[in-house]
């Protein structure tokens, strides 16, 4: 895993990325960004904090009646920890990937080894919170692991059918646009890959590579994570970097043995030329 990652930061930094936004952010405006996550971390804490007397009504006129209250009042209670649950779930795993792009932005501005960067530390510690990544041809299917906004299905869906019309300049602003209006989404592994084929159909093969990263990198273990990296490798050939295409594709046999990509991924491989 500690070569991919550094194979996957190599590649990116041999990219032209769009250095004219990130060049343009200062240390100053990334210590801003890291006191924002710090005020929304002490806000969940004040959260956490109680307000006053208890306020649930488990009063009745036999046991019957109390019993029946405090079974509702279980039922909201239960409800309720898990909203919030899920909430605290989806902060901490989008703070987490925004604490990972400070990192990597500091280190390029003060000049490090971005590839000598080790895996983020989970905001909060602790492992980060599982969630459910679709599956599917385009990435779509159950999503039951994981609780979704409203309009969130929907916004996914309209950028999908954007995609298989084959109106790849909205579908590509679609899927952007909807990792923006919900970071952390459980969909958000296949917005990007989608994101990612859009890019590929308006022939823009570097910022396709970065989206199928952005999309392998959000949930490595999940049902997206295979295609992504195949996509990835295959991106990186299209780009002339056939050393490192050559170690993507090959971690895609040995990350997912039994993936239906494994194949696609040597078959490539050969066409590269790849030892």
């Amino acid at each position: 895993m500690k070569r991919l990652r550094t194979v996957l930061f190599a590649s990116v930094l041999l990219l032209p990325l769009p250095l004219a936004a990130q060049d343009s952010q200062t240390l100053a405006d990334i210590r801003q960004e890291l006191t924002v996550l710090h005020v929304e971390i002490q806000r969940l804490k004040r959260e956490l904090s109680t307000t006053g007397t208890p306020s649930a009504d488990v009063s009745g006129d036999t046991v019957l009646d109390r019993v029946a209250a405090i079974e509702s009042e279980l039922q909201r209670l239960t409800l309720q920890t898990e909203q919030m649950n899920h909430r605290i779930d989806r902060i901490v795993t989008d703070g987490t990937n925004r604490i990972g792009d400070l990192e990597f932005r500091l280190v390029e501005l003060e000049g490090g080894d971005v590839a000598a960067l080790e895996e983020t530390t989970t905001l909060g510690g602790g492992d980060l919170p599982a969630v459910a990544s679709p599956g599917g041809v385009n990435g779509t299917g159950d999503t039951s692991g994981g609780e979704l906004a409203i309009g969130e299905q929907a916004d996914f869906d309209a950028a999908e059918k954007l995609l298989a019309d084959g109106v790849y300049q909205d579908a590509a602003e679609k899927f952007a646009a909807f990792n923006q209006a919900y970071p952390g989404s459980p969909l958000a592994p296949a917005a990007e890959f989608s994101r990612g084929k859009a890019l590929d159909g308006l022939g823009d093969t570097r910022e396709a590579a970065r989206a199928y990263l952005a999309a392998f990198t959000g949930n490595s273990a999940g049902p997206v994570a295979p295609k992504a990296l195949l996509e990835l490798g295959a991106a990186l050939g299209r780009l002339g970097q056939a050393k490192q295409a050559c170690v993507t594709l090959a971690e895609v046999g040995v990350r997912f043995p039994g993936a239906a990509q494994k194949a696609e991924a040597a078959a490539e491989m050969t066409k590269l030329g790849c030892s």
